[in-house]
């Protein structure tokens, strides 16, 4: 087996495409030839394997999910639920410069593991833009696979997402907006993830907000909203649950239970600790207008939710080009929810 000397493979490129192209949600590509392909809900797979020399490589392209704010955090939140947790590497990762292309920003890590008894190298490409993060892995035992890969890369591209009706910034009178009102319209979960990237000038407000709405068929819902911030020397937790109605387009929430926690970080990291304390909030009952939004680009239904003011709950306006008191909750996949300390 030959040992690796790892490196950065330079990546990227909208390169002459000469074989077939396929596409996988955001993700244009040219699969390499003769690997068998595999195809499930949130993921396409490519594997190739060598019985002679016993080795094997496998890419792996990712659904896109929302953004947690940019690059730097999308690609260390990818690394760690996808590499760390999958593979225990125990060796110092390499990492490229962010590179651009179409709008997205794109950062590479690599890094050995050990399968088997024996060495093997995964590598993490992610991209991050329009509100979306995509990510791409690929993972070997063996070096002769490494120009595959790196040919793979070279013919991903990217929707830019700006560029046609059904981007983040599209033209609703040509979007297929559902025009339905009833309680099965809202069913789902849907979140915002409101994200300040650590630099200078940010060090006070740098860190992370999200939050979720789960609204149930038999007309309940939950609403949880997860704060993060570098200074704080705490994560805070708010569990809410009710009741909610629905007369044309207008959603009326009536929580009855509210609660704030705080905990410690783990690690000083965004992962939960141990609870320190828990206090009831003020109910706040409130009527919405809320109309679904449909983006093609992102193939995603968006929930959006007005008012009259803004709300405890929701925080403050997230307005858009088309919508002013608003606040655009996104359809979640359900690898993308709030992960709660009891769960």
């Amino acid at each position: 087996m030959k040992r690796f000397a790892v490196a950065i493979l330079l990546l990227v490129s909208a390169g002459c495409l000469v074989a077939q192209t396929e596409t996988f949600d955001l993700v244009t590509y040219t699969p390499p030839e003769d690997w068998a392909k595999e195809v499930a809900a949130n993921s396409i797979s490519y594997t190739a394997v060598n019985k002679k020399s016993n080795t094997w490589c496998q890419i792996r392209i990712l659904k896109s999910t929302i953004s947690k704010g940019g690059i730097e955090v999308d690609f260390e939140s990818e690394w760690q639920e996808l590499i760390v947790k999958n593979y225990k590497p125990t060796e110092l990762r390499q990492l490229n410069e962010v590179q651009e292309s179409g709008g997205w920003k794109i950062r590479t890590g690599v890094v050995k593991f050990t399968f088997n008894n024996s060495d093997g190298l995964a590598k993490l490409t992610t991209f991050s833009g329009f509100q979306r993060c995509a990510s791409i892995i690929a993972i070997t035992n063996s070096q002769d696979y490494l120009r595959d890969i790196e040919a793979f890369l070279s013919t991903i591209v990217l929707e830019n997402l700006n560029t046609k009706s059904g981007g983040v910034d599209r033209d609703l009178a040509n979007a297929p907006v559902q025009a339905s009102h009833s309680t099965s319209s809202v069913v789902g979960t849907w979140g915002i993830s409101v994200v300040v990237p650590y630099r200078s000038g940010t060090e006070g407000t740098a860190g992370s907000t999200l939050k979720q709405y789960t609204f149930n068929t038999d007309g309940t819902f939950t609403f949880y909203s997860k704060t993060f911030k570098y200074k704080y020397p705490n994560l805070l937790l708010i569990r809410e649950q009710g009741t909610y109605q629905i007369n044309g387009n207008t959603i009326t929430l009536n929580p009855q239970k509210s609660v704030i926690e705080s905990w410690s970080k783990k690690d000083g990291t965004d992962n939960w600790g141990k609870i320190l304390t828990t206090e009831n909030r003020t109910l706040e009952k409130i009527a919405y207008q809320f109309t679904k939004d449909y983006s093609s680009g992102l193939q995603e239904w968006n929930l959006v939710l007005q008012a009259n003011a803004a709300t405890k709950r929701d925080g403050p306006f997230m307005n858009s080009s088309y919508f002013t008191n608003a606040w655009l909750y996104s359809d979640i996949p359900a690898n993308s929810v709030i992960e709660l300390p009891d769960q």
